[in-house]
C-alpha cells in the first residue's frame, strides 16, 4: 500500500520504486517524494555513494518533515540508510498523515476523525453501508464503490452489487478508481476478504487519495451549500413580502369599507331602526374589529421581522407598495377611530330623541283626541234657532247654558294651546310624522277658532233675546257653574292619571309618586265638593216636584248630569290605584338600573386599574434582565397567557354594559371608567405585550444570526439598562456615547473620536429622531464583528460551481442546486454577453450583486 501511494506521486517526478527500505536508503528518492507533495524545494541533495552521502540526505529530509510540525519519534537517518523496514516503514507513515490525511478536516475534527466523518456523510444514502472505522466496516468493497458512485455515478452501477460478493465489489473499485481517478491500487483485495482486521493505516492511506481525488467535488458542493442558504433567505423573505402586501391590503379595504358606515349619521324614524343600529355596532366592536386589531398587531410583528431578517442577512430594506407603510396603515387605522369615535354617543342621542318624541307624539295624540271628542257636536249646537220658539224661562235657560258652555270653551283653551306647543316641539325635533301632526293641529285651532266666532254669535242672539225673558232657575245656573269647573277638573285628573312618563333616575320617579301622593290628599275636598254638586241637583228636584215645574228633568244651563260626574269620578278612583301601580314598577326599574351601574362600576374600578398595571409590569419586564432571552421569552409568553385568561372578565364587563344600554342608562356615578376606555385599554394591552414578544424574539434572531452569546447579550443589556436611567426603552446621544465608553469604544472629546461617534449615530438613528432603541444598539454591536454572507461570496461560489468560468449554465445549475433554487436562479439570472459566451449562458455576477442591492429580487 505504501508503496503503491509513493509510486503515485513520484510518477509525477518520472520516476517509481519497486522496494520502499531499498530504493529510500540513498536519501534521492525520499527527498524527491516530500518535494512532489509539498510543492516545495528540498536543500540540494548529495550525489556521492558513500554512506556519509546518504546520511545526509536522508537527514536532509527528516529535517524538512520535522520543519511542518511534525514529531519524529526513534526515526533516525542511519536506520534509513541501513535499510531498517519497521523505522522507513513508520517514516512513510509519518509522511502520509502529514500530508495527505492531517490537511482533511469535517467540521472542525482531527484528521482521522474528519476522514471517518467525511466517508460516513457521503456512504449515507445507501443501503448496506455503514462506515464505522478503517478496518472491517471497509471489507465487503460497498463503501469505496459507494464513494466511487456518489461522486461519478456513471462509472459504477451500484445497483447490481452484492453484499455477498466482496472480492467482485473491491476488485470493481480498485479498477475503477486506477482507471478514471488516477489512484493506483494499493490494496490487494484478497488479502482485505481473507484478513479479519485489514490494516487500519493502509485502509486509511487508500481512503485519503479518493478524498484528495474528490476534492474538487467538495469545493462545488460546498460553493452550493452556501448558494443555497443564499437563496433559501430570499425565497423566504420575497414569501414575508408578500404575505405582508396581502395582509396590507385586506386590513386597508376593511378599513376603507368600515369607515364610510361609521360616518354614516342619517337618523332613522323609529326606535326599533335605531336600536337595530346600536346593535349592528355592539357587533362591530365586539366581534369584528378585535381580529383586525390583532392583525394590525401582526402586521407591525411582521414587517419588524422581516425588516430585522433583510438586516441579518446584509440585504435591503423593505419598502412596500405605494401606500402600504406601516405608517399608512396607522393612518388609515387612525381614520377608523376617528369615523368611530362619537358614533356610539350619537346613536344613544338619537335613541334618547325618537324616545322623547314617540312620547310627546303620543301626549299629543291623546289630547287632541279628548279634545275632538269634547268638540264634537258643539258647532252644530252653537248654530241651532232652538231660541227663536222657545219661553222666556227656556231663552234665559239657554243663556246660561251659552253662559256655562263659554265657561267650558275657556277652561279647554289651555289644553288647544298645550297641544299646539306640543306640535311645535314635535317640529323642532324633527319628528318624521310631522306633517300629518301639523295637520291635526291645525285642524283643532280652525275648528277652535270657528267655536270662538260661533259662540260669539250665539252670544249676541242670546243677549239680544234676553230683553224678551226674564226668569232663570239661580238653582241650576249655580250646579251648571259648580259642575262645570268640577267636570273639568276630573277631565284634567283623569288625563293626569293616564299621563305617560319617562324618567332615567330614582330621585326622578321619587318626585312623580310625590306628586300622586300630593294628589290624593285632594281627593277628600273633591269628594266634598262633588256632594255639593250633587246637593244642588238633589234640591233642584225637590223645587221641581214640589211646584211642578215642567222641566222634564234636565237642567237647562249645563248638560253635566249627576250620573255623569259620578262615571267620572268613579273612574277617578279606578284610575288612582293604576298610577300607584306604575308608579310602583318604575321605582322598582329605576333601582334595577341602579344596581346595573353599581354591578359595572365595581368591575370597571377593578379591571381598569388592573390593565394599567400589566402595562407598567410589561415595561419593566422589557428592560430588564433576568435568565436567557429565552427565558425572558418564555416569560412574557406566560405573562401573555395570563392576560389572555383574563378576556373572560372582559366580556363579562360587556355583557353588564349591553345590560346598561339595553336598560338606556346615560350616566353612571360609580366609575369614572368607561366602556371605550376599556376597550382602549385592552387592546393597548394586547399590542404592547406582543410587540414585547416580538422585540425579544428579534433580538434572539440577531443573537443565533450573529452569533452573539448569552453573555455578551447581557453586557449589552446591562450596559443599556444602566444608562437608560428614565427607563424609556432608549438613549439620548450624550447616554449611547458613555454605554460605547463602558463597552471599551475609544471615543475621545477630540474631532475624531467626534467624527467616530457621528458615524455610529448615522447607522443607529438613520432618522435623526435623537434616541437610539435597544434593537438598533444590539444591531450595531453585532454587525461590527459579524461574518456574514456577501455578494463577493456567492460570486466566488458560483464560480466554483461554473469551473472557473465567467457564465454558468442552465444544466450545471440544476445539476449542482436543489431542483427549487436551480429553477430560482434560472428564472431571474441574466444571459451572459461576454466575448466568451456560449448558448444558453448565464450572468451569476450580476445575479449575485443583485442579491445584496437594490433589486425586484
Amino acid at each position: 500500500t505504501f508503496t503503491a501511494w509513493c509510486n503515485s506521486h513520484l510518477r509525477k517526478a518520472g520516476t517509481q520504486i519497486e522496494n520502499i527500505e531499498e530504493d529510500f536508503r540513498d536519501g534521492l528518492k525520499l527527498m524527491l517524494l516530500l518535494e512532489v507533495i509539498s510543492g516545495e524545494r528540498l536543500a540540494k541533495p548529495e550525489r556521492g555513494k558513500m554512506r556519509v552521502h546518504k546520511i545526509s540526505n536522508v537527514n536532509k529530509a527528516l529535517d524538512f518533515i520535522a520543519s511542518k510540525g511534525v514529531k519524529l519519534v526513534s526515526i533516525g537517518a542511519e536506520e534509513i540508510v541501513d535499510g531498517n523496514v519497521k523505522m522507513t516503514l513508520g517514516m512513510i507513515w509519518t509522511i502520509i498523515l502529514r500530508f495527505a490525511i492531517q490537511d482533511i478536516s469535517v467540521e472542525e475534527t482531527s484528521a482521522k476523525e474528519g476522514l471517518l466523518l467525511w466517508c460516513q456523510r457521503k456512504t449515507a444514502p445507501y443501503k448496506n453501508v455503514n462506515i464505522q472505522n478503517f478496518h472491517i466496516s471497509w471489507k465487503d468493497g460497498l463503501g469505496f464503490c459507494a464513494l466511487i458512485h456518489r461522486h461519478r455515478p456513471e462509472l459504477i452501477d451500484y445497483g447490481k452489487l452484492r453484499k455477498d460478493d466482496p472480492l467482485t465489489n473491491l476488485n470493481t473499485a480498485f479498477d475503477v478508481a486506477e482507471k478514471y481517478l488516477d489512484i493506483p491500487k494499493m490494496l490487494d483485495a484478497e488479502d482485505i476478504v481473507g484478513t479479519a482486521r485489514p490494516d487500519e493505516k493502509a485502509i486509511m492511506t487508500y481512503v485519503s487519495s479518493f478524498y484528495h481525488a474528490f476534492s474538487g467535488a467538495q469545493k462545488a458542493e460546498t460553493a452550493a451549500n452556501r448558494i443555497c442558504k443564499v437563496l433559501a433567505v430570499n425565497q423566504e423573505n420575497e414569501q414575508l413580502m408578500e404575505d405582508y402586501e396581502k395582509l396590507a391590503s385586506d386590513l386597508l379595504e376593511w378599513i376603507r369599507r368600515t369607515i364610510p358606515w361609521l360616518e354614516n349619521r342619517a337618523p332613522e324614524n323609529t326606535m326599533q331602526a335605531m336600536q337595530q343600529k346600536l346593535e349592528d355596532f355592539r357587533d362591530y366592536r365586539r366581534l369584528h374589529k378585535p381580529p383586525k386589531v390583532q392583525e394590525k398587531c401582526q402586521l407591525e410583528i411582521n414587517f419588524n421581522t422581516l425588516q430585522t431578517k433583510l438586516r441579518l442577512s446584509n440585504r435591503p430594506a423593505f419598502m412596500p407598495s405605494e401606500g402600504k407603510m406601516v405608517s399608512d396603515i396607522n393612518n388609515a387605522w387612525g381614520g377608523l377611530e376617528q369615523a368611530e369615535k362619537g358614533y356610539e354617543e350619537w346613536l344613544l342621542n338619537e335613541i334618547r330623541r325618537l324616545e322623547r318624541l314617540d312620547h310627546l307624539a303620543e301626549k299629543f295624540r291623546q289630547k287632541a283626541s279628548i279634545h275632538e271628542s269634547w268638540t264634537d257636536g258643539k258647532e252644530a249646537m252653537l248654530q241651532q234657532k232652538d231660541y227663536e220658539t222657545a219661553t222666556l224661562s227656556e231663552i234665559k235657560a239657554l243663556l246660561k247654558k251659552h253662559e256655562a258652555f263659554e265657561s267650558d270653551l275657556a277652561a279647554h283653551q289651555d289644553r288647544v294651546e298645550q297641544i299646539a306647543a306640543i306640535a311645535q316641539e314635535l317640529n323642532e325635533l324633527d319628528y318624521y310624522d310631522s306633517p300629518s301632526v301639523n295637520a291635526r293641529c291645525q285642524k283643532i285651532c280652525d275648528q277652535w277658532d270657528n267655536l270662538g266666532a260661533l259662540t260669539q254669535k250665539r252670544r249676541e242672539a242670546l243677549e239680544r233675546t234676553e230683553k224678551l225673558l226674564e226668569t232663570i232657575d239661580q238653582l241650576y245656573l249655580e250646579y251648571a257653574k259648580r259642575a262645570a269647573p268640577f267636570n273639568n277638573w276630573m277631565e284634567g285628573a283623569m288625563e293626569d292619571l293616564q299621563d305617560t312618563f319617562i324618567v332615567h333616575t330614582i330621585e326622578e320617579i321619587q318626585g312623580l309618586t310625590t306628586a300622586h301622593e300630593q294628589f290624593k290628599a285632594t281627593l277628600p275636598d273633591a269628594d266634598k265638593e262633588r256632594q255639593a254638586i250633587l246637593g244642588i241637583h238633589n234640591e233642584v228636584s225637590k223645587i221641581v216636584q214640589t211646584y211642578h215645574v215642567n222641566m222634564a228633568g234636565t237642567n237647562p244651563y249645563t248638560t253635566i248630569t249627576p250620573h255623569e260626574i259620578n262615571g267620572k269620578w268613579d273612574h277617578v278612583r279606578q284610575l288612582v290605584p293604576r298610577r300607584d301601580q306604575a308608579l310602583m314598577e318604575e321605582h322598582a326599574r329605576q333601582q334595577q338600573n341602579e344596581r346595573l351601574r353599581k354591578q359595572f362600576g365595581a368591575q370597571a374600578n377593578i379591571i381598569g386599574p388592573w390593565i394599567q398595571t400589566k402595562m407598567e409590569e410589561i415595561g419593566r419586564i422589557s428592560i430588564e434582565m433576568h435568565g436567557t432571552l429565552e427565558d425572558q421569552l418564555n416569560h412574557l409568553r406566560q405573562y401573555e397567557k395570563s392576560i389572555v385568561n383574563y378576556k373572560p372578565k372582559i366580556d363579562q364587563l360587556e355583557g353588564d354594559h349591553q345590560l346598561i344600554q339595553e336598560a338606556l342608562i346615560f350616566d353612571n356615578k360609580h366609575t369614572n371608567y368607561t366602556m371605550e376606555h376599556i376597550r382602549v385599554g385592552w387592546e393597548q394591552l394586547l399590542t404592547t405585550i406582543a410587540r414585547t414578544i416580538n422585540e425579544v424574539e428579534n433580538q434572539i434572531l440577531t443573537r443565533d444570526a450573529k452569533g452573539i452569546s448569552q453573555e455578551q447579550m447581557n453586557e449589552f443589556r446591562a450596559s443599556f439598562n444602566h444608562f437608560d436611567r428614565d427607563h424609556s426603552g432608549t438613549l439620548g446621544p450624550e447616554e449611547f456615547k458613555a454605554c460605547l465608553i463602558s463597552l471599551g469604544y475609544d471615543i475621545g472629546n477630540d474631532a475624531q473620536g467626534e467624527a467616530e461617534f457621528a458615524r455610529i449615530m448615522s447607522i443607529v438613528d438613520p432618522n435623526r429622531l435623537g434616541v437610539v432603541t435597544f434593537q438598533a444598539f444590539i444591531d450595531f454591536m453585532s454587525r461590527e464583528t459579524a461574518d456574514t454572507d456577501t455578494a463577493d461570496q456567492v460570486m466566488a461560489s458560483f464560480k466554483i460551481l461554473a469551473g472557473d468560468k465567467n457564465y454558468i449554465t442552465v444544466d450545471e445549475l440544476r445539476r449542482e442546486l436543489p431542483p427549487d433554487q436551480a429553477e430560482y436562479c434560472i428564472a431571474r439570472m441574466a444571459p451572459y454577453t461576454g466575448r466568451d459566451a456560449v448558448p444558453g449562458a448565464l450572468d451569476y455576477m450580476s445575479f449575485s450583486t443583485a442579491l445584496y442591492g437594490e433589486s425586484d429580487l
